[in-house]
């Protein structure tokens, strides 16, 4: 039998609920914007490189947990240094070559440019460690939740997922990702190393991806993965927030990453965002037993 959560909230309330933490998470993700934090962490992801939609596949088809990749020396002047023996993520590189050719038209040599591809090898995040741990982790805007579970989230989320054909899985992974979801073989993969309030929240944020984005073409969750984790991360946040999980010091954070500190992008997905909401939280709790009568 499925483990639920015991609510007192009706669907009305939840609902209702639900569209204020909503908005409650664009608001706080820009507040976000003037801090300190996000000025270090935008200077950290401007340094990345803007890769094609094929590299992309290619990326996430090796190392499907990727969040930054960048090369080998791109990742030292960053400050991190690629651990020995990380086997490097292959994509394609592209360097322009000029060359004389001969006009079949006019006979007349002419210089040409062209792109000539080839295998490279980056790196992602988690496979590196910093350098100088005390210059601090620019990227480090969303804090990891600590603390237990008391409400039973992860277990109610799990026998979900399982009862509409997902498998649900604790292993540890390695570098920076929580989780992550294998639409393809209905697998879904929860770091077994993190602390209980953080591996309900990540529960959620991957059912959130099994129910919007499962079924669309792996392509356009790729060339759309900002847009694709606001909407995940938002998702876990208001469920969260429903079943009295404060999630916020690892959310607003997290959003903001995703969103580039965005709040317009955050309210576009907000029917999306509320529609899985609302399907999770119906599906996690029940309601709290009449009182006895005498």
């Amino acid at each position: 039998m499925a483990r639920k959560i015991t609510s007192t909230k009706s669907p009305e309330e939840r609902r209702a609920e639900a569209e204020e933490l909503q908005a409650t998470i664009a608001e706080q993700v820009e507040a976000l914007r003037e801090s300190e934090a996000w000025a270090r962490f935008l200077n950290f992801a401007q340094s990345f490189h803007r890769y094609s939609l094929g590299n992309l596949l290619l990326i996430f088809a090796q190392r499907p947990e990727a969040t930054h990749v960048a090369g080998y020396r791109t990742w030292q002047k960053l400050n991190r240094q690629v651990r020995k023996g990380e086997r490097g993520i292959r994509i394609f590189g592209g360097r322009e070559i000029r060359e004389t050719v001969e006009n079949e038209r006019t006979g007349e040599e002419e210089e040409q440019r062209r792109v000539r591809f080839f295998p490279v090898s980056v790196f992602d995040m988690g496979q590196t460690d910093l350098i100088d741990e005390e210059a601090g982790d620019p990227a480090d805007i969303a804090r990891p939740l600590t603390g237990d579970d008391a409400r039973g989230i992860f277990a109610a989320t799990a026998d979900y997922l399982t009862g509409t054909g997902w498998t649900v899985e604790r292993e540890p992974i390695a570098g920076t990702a929580n989780g992550y979801t294998d639409p393809e073989a209905r697998r879904i993969v929860i770091d077994a190393n993190l602390a209980a309030a953080q591996a309900a929240k990540t529960a959620l944020h991957e059912a959130a991806h099994a129910i919007l984005h499962a079924e669309e073409d792996h392509a356009e969750y790729i060339e759309h993965r900002g847009v694709k984790e606001t909407e995940a991360e938002s998702v876990a946040y208001v469920v969260a927030g429903i079943l009295g999980l404060d999630t916020s010091a690892y959310s607003v954070g997290y959003v903001a990453g995703w969103s580039n500190c965005d709040a317009d992008t955050i309210k576009a997905t907000a029917a999306n965002v509320l529609r899985a909401a609302h399907t999770l939280a119906d599906a996690l709790t029940e309601p709290a037993p009449e009182p006895a009568t005498v």
